[in-house]
């Protein structure tokens, strides 16, 4: 049976994504120095290889594979692919860097009604993609009920409070 609008879980925010990794240090050393992701304690109890990462709020969780000769390899960039999504200040600056540091990328550009979003992806080491845009320029527009709001963080949050609003009046 399909739950009404609201939030049926009472979720709060997006804590964490996990991934995977053939080497935990090269892949610290990436989400570190690529994206500014700060390294975090982890529980000591764990008895597996593996780092925790936090930044833009939400964590990285990296671990090491058992087998990482296994892991495939993703060596084409495909914006259709699985991917984490950063919104950036400066498109301009966010390219820039790329090219200095080297590093392979797509660029793409999304128009909607005459808003244009810009794109980038890349791959981490060990081929997970990673986006950068400037997606705020396009605003949420819900498919009924609601005016459109902006990507951004605030925004969202006015509209879950309006949700929950909506579930207690009902």
């Amino acid at each position: 049976m399909k739950e009404s609008m609201g939030n049926p879980l009472h979720l709060k925010s997006l804590n964490h994504i996990s991934l995977v990794c053939r080497s935990v240090e090269e892949s610290m050393n990436f989400y570190q120095d690529i994206l500014g992701f700060v390294p975090i304690r982890r529980p000591g109890s764990f008895d597996f290889n593996g780092a925790w990462l936090f930044g833009y709020g939400i964590g990285i969780h990296l671990l090491q594979s058992e087998d990482p000769e296994s892991l495939p390899k993703k060596k084409e960039i495909n914006p259709k692919d699985n991917h984490i999504s950063f919104q950036c200040e400066s498109m301009g600056a966010v390219e820039k860097k790329l090219k200095e540091m080297e590093l392979e990328y797509v660029r793409a550009i999304v128009e909607e009604g005459g808003i244009y979003v810009e794109q980038l992806f890349f791959h981490d080491p060990d081929g997970f993609m990673i986006e950068i845009c400037n997606c705020d320029n396009l605003p949420v527009v819900p498919l009924a009920g609601e005016m459109p709001r902006s990507c951004s963080r605030l925004n969202l949050q006015h509209m879950q409070r309006q949700q929950i609003q909506q579930v207690v009046q009902q």
